[in-house]
């Protein structure tokens, strides 16, 4: 049983890893070069009251074309760390599909 697990652990630590976080949000700031602030919005629950309230945070995400605007819904992954503060890329637009 103990044999399973190792296996499963050295073929996930070998390769790429198993999870990468993806967000999707609205472009708040596209005034940098190659780079966008996106805001993403998520509901949490009070653990005591029970009240939902909405938590927002903003994440500075690479874009290598210069191609979105304010606004802009877009999906976006973890990555490699870019610069000090880029640690995402953007993965496609709802309004304007990626060509690679």
């Amino acid at each position: 049983m103990s044999d399973k697990k190792s296996q499963t652990q050295t073929q996930t630590s070998t390769n790429r890893p198993a999870i990468r976080r993806v967000f999707k949000g609205v472009v708040v700031s596209d005034k940098m070069d190659k780079t966008i602030v996106v805001k993403v919005e998520r509901v949490k629950v009070h653990p005591k009251y029970k009240k939902r309230f909405v938590v927002s945070k903003r994440y500075k995400v690479h874009d290598e074309k210069n191609q979105f605007r304010t606004g802009d819904e877009v999906q976006f992954a973890e990555c490699r760390p870019l610069s000090k503060e880029k640690r995402w890329r953007v993965l496609y637009s709802d309004s304007k599909l990626l060509k690679k």
